[in-house]
């Protein structure tokens, strides 16, 4: 089994003409690991992070990375005192290059993006629904933690308020497995769903799962 290297991704959000906007990035189409697809600035946590971070704390160490990260790719640059832990997420067992994930949220300092040219392709501003929406359209590639931290930054409408909701709502721990569906539509289900340990999809009970049918992604939480 291969191992899931430490890493982090930040979430910038800056407040736009009609609501909240994320920073994306189109990562280049030749790299194996999402290749073409649009993410949130991120990448593994080095040795240099730790020293940022002043020890051994892994936590501490990718809200270093966060900001590293962030200006490598995309020139941004990033106050660590202003980042929220979000979510946790680790890439499922079985897949030859897996990472463990920390994802912050935190408000741009500035507007001004250049990407890298090398890793980092393009970028835009957008809003989460609109991304969502063109992805639906199969107009953008997504990996499936962008999509559901899209789906849940699409509910509010100012930075303030996802702020705001971050600081009493306790970071997400995402340990997906991967699933398929009688008809092979693909599943990516996470550890409060019915079906997890058994991998049966039809068992009874509470849900909570990525379906990726080719028609359109569908998240489902309802625990019940």
């Amino acid at each position: 089994m291969s191992v899931a290297h430490p890493a982090a991704t930040v979430i910038l959000l800056r407040d736009g003409i009609h609501g909240c906007e994320t920073l994306l990035l189109r990562r280049s189409s030749k790299l194996a690991f999402h290749g073409g697809a649009w993410v949130f600035p991120g990448g593994r946590i080095d040795a240099e992070d730790y020293s940022a971070a002043g020890g051994e704390d892994v936590t501490a160490a990718a809200r270093w990375a966060a900001v590293r990260e962030a200006r490598e790719e995309a020139a941004v640059e990033v106050d660590p005192a202003r980042l929220v832990l979000m979510s946790r997420w680790v890439t499922p067992e079985g897949l030859p290059k897996r990472f463990d994930t920390w994802f912050f949220v935190g408000p741009a300092s500035a507007d001004r993006v250049q990407v890298d040219g090398g890793e980092i392709h393009a970028h835009r501003w957008i809003a989460p629904s609109e991304a969502l929406a063109v992805h639906r359209a199969g107009e953008i590639d997504l990996p499936p933690p962008t999509f559901v931290t899209l789906l849940e930054l699409a509910k509010f409408e100012r930075v303030a308020a996802v702020l705001e909701h971050l600081a009493v709502e306790p970071p997400r721990v995402f340990l997906p497995r991967v699933g398929y569906f009688a008809d092979g539509t693909p599943c990516t289900v996470y550890s409060e769903d019915a079906g997890y340990d058994s991998g049966n999809l039809e068992t009874p009970g509470p849900r909570h799962r990525l379906v990726l049918a080719a028609q359109g992604w569908k998240y489902e939480r309802d625990l019940g």
